[in-house]
């Protein structure tokens, strides 16, 4: 079983409703992600990891298409335009990840 980190992470694959402000140093996604593999990897103790990249993705995944779907008002359509997605797979992951 991986360790996580549960107080960085969000249950359910929920996105929190109120975002914290943006400080005067902004942070990009990719320094924040960093941050967080960092974190995970110091809290391992030497305990065995398999399956990272799907459960990174998975986290990844399921907030990205949480926060587009309300970008867009919940248009589908819009929404796979902005993914590059088809429909139908937008559709399947939204299934996947109880959004839809």
């Amino acid at each position: 079983m991986n360790k996580l980190d549960t107080s960085s992470t969000l249950t359910s694959f929920q996105v929190a409703e109120t975002l914290e402000p943006i400080t005067q140093q902004e942070t990009t996604l990719r320094t924040e992600v960093e941050k967080a593999l960092r974190r995970y990897f110091q809290q391992l103790d030497d305990e065995p990891v398999t399956n990272l990249h799907q459960m990174v993705m998975s986290e990844v995944e399921a907030l990205l298409l949480a926060a587009v779907m309300r970008y867009t008002g919940n248009n589908q359509s819009k929404a796979s335009i902005m993914l590059g997605l088809n429909r139908g797979t937008l559709r399947s992951k939204l299934k996947n990840y109880g959004l839809l």
